[in-house]
């Protein structure tokens, strides 16, 4: 397929190791709607076989609403954007797939490795592929005690220069919101509260953090993006979709679970990109599975407004 056809402002070059799946490359021709996936949520997110039948919905999902999905994975040193069913059992089984962010996407293609994509690494491949619309749980950002540890999420950085719209249930609940608000803030990443005057605090709708932009349907917030990057204005946008009412979880449980789960890592010297997988699984165990289940629901919740977002980009873009 013709790359440069779907990217206008960088060029991508043939020896680009990366693979883009049949119908992905379709519908990127033919300028119809994709709504890219990320990896680390099936491989480090979630427990098997959680995790594989979480994946396979969330396509249809996507699917449901107009969209075809584009699951991104690195296999063998190659950037997939779409994978097959052969790749996805990889993903959800294997121990022997690496994180990977912006940092190590070169060492994992230059070793011919295996690795599921971060929120950075996935906005980074869908971007060379020329999708504009990404569909997460959460996105990461600065960690409690980041005054400390310096721990702050490449996601931001990504969010600041990269051409992706990320739908999210906000940042992770396990991190500092208030702090996470404030780097994007400076970093000029916009926050678009969608049907919501709050920024989501992942499993629960609420954090008491009001956003600043406020939007309530699919064709606000592509007319958005297409204008901003219609002016050249590069970088992402947050898509802040709270989980829904009815799944949502009361703060002051999912919190105390939180703190335990933090106090754990402290004293095992848990840190890096091991963090979050370690938190998710703990927490996740302290509730009693409550908040895998919101997790999850969370997650089809952003594919159908991704899918509904990029389906309006979609009819923007190819106005005459």
């Amino acid at each position: 397929m013709n790359f440069q056809k779907h990217r206008e402002d960088f060029p991508v070059r043939s020896e680009i190791p990366m693979d883009i799946r049949e119908e992905v490359a379709e519908a990127l021709e033919k300028g119809k709607p994709v709504v890219a996936l990320e990896s680390t949520i099936i491989s480090h997110g979630m427990p098997y076989p959680e995790n594989i039948e979480m994946a396979r919905k969330v396509e249809s999902v996507i699917r449901e609403n107009g969209a075809t999905p584009a699951t991104i994975a690195i296999i063998g040193g190659r950037i997939k954007v779409g994978i097959d069913e052969k790749h996805l059992e990889l993903m959800a089984t294997s121990r022997e797939v690496e994180k990977a962010s912006r940092r190590d996407i070169p060492v994992v293609l230059s070793r011919k490795m295996n690795a599921a994509t971060t929120v950075a690494g996935t906005m980074i491949c869908a971007a060379l592929a020329g999708i504009r619309v990404f569909a997460t749980g959460g996105i990461g950002g600065v960690h409690r005690g980041a005054e400390k540890s310096f721990d702050i999420s490449a996601d931001l950085q990504e969010l600041a220069r990269t051409d992706v719209a990320v739908v999210s249930a906000g940042a992770k609940s396990i991190l500092d919101l208030e702090l996470t608000m404030e780097y994007l803030e400076t970093m000029g990443v916009p926050v678009i509260g969608y049907r919501t005057d709050q920024f989501p605090a992942f499993f629960s709708r609420e954090s008491g953090i009001d956003v600043l932009y406020r939007m309530d349907s699919p064709a606000e917030v592509a007319r958005m993006l297409h204008i901003k990057w219609k002016l050249g204005l590069h970088g992402g946008v947050v898509i802040a979709n709270p989980i829904p009412a009815e799944y949502s979880m009361d703060r002051r449980v999912i919190d105390s679970a939180i703190e335990k789960a933090i106090g754990e890592a402290e004293e095992k010297g848990i840190r890096g990109k091991n963090l979050t997988p370690f938190l998710l699984k703990r927490i996740t165990e302290i509730t009693g599975g409550l908040s895998l289940e919101a997790n999850l629901k969370l997650v089809y919740n952003n594919a159908e407004v991704a899918g509904q977002i990029a389906l309006k980009l979609s009819e923007l873009r190819n106005e005459k």
